[in-house]
């Protein structure tokens, strides 16, 4: 699943290409994928809407209109936004809707899986009610107190609580499992027990990890491109993440691999304590 890079390298691909832009029609292939509203509707409200900001708030992608409305879609697994020219438009065969512009672009949402949601909220409180998402990590209001203050008295595995949409916005596996090993933090210890010198060293790992990752554009392991096609590169710097049995690249013992909480974690045995 596209997560805090991934889905920022995607609004940073499109914002300067759509702020301005007026959609001219709304086309849905799959009513699936479509949250809160009927195709119908959801084409009704957003033609004619000007888009003011591309904004992205946790793995979420919203689209600010000039009426005070939102367009948020949630790529989920497979989900690409893709822009073309509409004039001749050229749909893939993963295309659930079509966006069309004024300006004679498109925008493709294609999702293999069909897990992606395109939805509408009418202002920014029936929004955040919607998303009720937690911290920022690369906001400044994310420090090791903040932190410190998220993960106190808790006794659920530190993995499991990095991954929290609600009290942290933005983290997945991947880079959950990489910042834990720059910390050198095992994902199953309990939340509650690190010490603050371990919460500032996980706190300065996630800041780390996430802006490195979007420096190389996301880490595409299958699906995952920004909006004008282009695969990440941060796979290239995974240390554990997919690693399993492959040396350490810190002190070369095995990379490990247990299931916590459903999904796969990878770790180093002996650097992460």
């Amino acid at each position: 699943m596209p997560e805090l890079p991934e889905v920022e390298t995607v609004r940073r691909s499109l914002a300067p290409k759509l702020a301005g832009d007026v959609i001219a029609s709304v086309e849905v292939f799959f009513a699936g994928c479509v949250e809160g509203s009927t195709p119908e509707e959801l084409a009704w409200r957003l033609e004619g809407r000007r888009i003011l900001e591309l904004v992205r708030r946790g793995k979420y992608l919203v689209f600010q209109l000039d009426d005070g409305a939102s367009l948020v879609i949630h790529l989920r697994m497979t989900g690409r936004l893709i822009l073309i020219p509409a004039d001749p438009v050229e749909l893939h065969p993963h295309t659930r809707v079509l966006f069309r512009f004024r300006s004679g672009k498109a925008l493709r949402f294609d999702d293999q899986r069909k897990f992606g949601r395109v939805m509408w909220f009418r202002n920014s409180t029936s929004l955040k009610r919607r998303l009720a998402l937690g911290v920022e990590p690369l906001d400044p209001a994310f420090t090791a107190a903040r932190l410190g203050a998220l993960v106190k008295g808790r006794k659920r595995p530190i993995k499991s609580l990095l991954l929290d949409q609600k009290l942290i916005a933005g983290l997945g596996n991947i880079y959950a499992d990489e910042a834990l090993f720059r910390a050198r933090l095992l994902p199953w210890r309990p939340a509650g027990e690190l010490s603050w010198q371990e919460v500032e060293a996980l706190c300065a790992a996630i800041r780390d990890v996430l802006a490195e990752g979007l420096k190389y554009k996301g880490t595409t392991l299958r699906d995952y491109v920004d909006g004008d096609g282009r695969t990440g590169m941060f796979q290239e710097r995974l240390q554990v993440y997919g690693r399993e049995g492959e040396p350490c690249p810190r002190c070369g013992g095995a990379v490990a691999r247990v299931v916590l909480g459903g999904r796969s974690s990878f770790h180093c045995p002996r650097c992460q304590v």
